[in-house]
């Protein structure tokens, strides 16, 4: 890969509770040594993830876009498509980075429709060459942003937890289903819009679960 590059990454994807969080960090040679220990945050601990993040802040430029449950509920009804919605979030970051530092390649990980996000970068303007590859986070700048999207999607999901005074569980499973299925309980249906990603099956299986509580 090039010396210098920007990588792309996003987390929260297949979470049932809280925002879709992409990030975007530039990083070249000289922050090789500062970022020892950085790898694609699926195998660091959610500390080690949070304790990294402070590390690529205070060294790399980087832009972080979090969409929240709602407005990710509100884009995803009017898109109703993931991967445009990634497409578009991957754009914003990368544009942000981009005006912060100057680069000429972007590395993300193989989604569905990378000519989408190639057309969006083109829209913009934005003078990049974009590469997507499986397993992208093997490379130092989008692993330094899978840690960056993912220390910020803990703490927005566990904000949201406090400000409604239930604890949200991470990924989708049985307590994911129960958890919902109290919070329909007790606000119905439109309870889970500021917490939830609605088109995820989650809510039928704890619609269900909610009629037996």
């Amino acid at each position: 890969m090039a010396d210098e590059r920007i990588g792309v990454d996003e987390s929260g994807k297949g979470d049932f509770f809280g925002p879709l969080v992409i990030a975007a960090c530039y990083v070249a040679p000289h922050h090789y040594a500062e970022l020892e220990g950085v790898m694609d945050s699926k195998k660091l601990t959610d500390k080690r993830a949070t304790d990294l993040a402070r590390v690529i802040k205070k060294h790399c430029p980087f832009e972080i876009v979090a969409i929240g449950p709602s407005k990710y509920n509100e884009l995803y009804a009017e898109i109703k498509n993931l991967n445009k919605l990634l497409a578009w979030g991957h754009a914003q970051a990368i544009q942000k980075v981009l005006e912060k530092q100057p680069c000429k390649l972007a590395i993300s990980d193989q989604f569905a429709n990378p000519a989408y996000l190639h057309s969006l970068l083109k829209k913009k303007g934005m003078d990049i060459q974009l590469v997507s590859v499986v397993r992208a986070e093997a490379d130092l700048a989008v692993a330094a942003a899978s840690v960056l999207a993912r220390a910020e999607f803990l703490q927005r999901l566990k904000r949201l937890g406090d400000e409604g005074g239930t604890p949200l569980p991470k990924g989708a499973g049985p307590q994911v289903d129960e958890t919902a299925a109290r919070i329909i309980k007790a606000k119905g249906v439109e309870g889970l819009r500021a917490v939830g990603k609605l088109h995820f099956k989650t809510v039928e299986k704890a619609r269900a679960l909610a009629e037996r509580l």
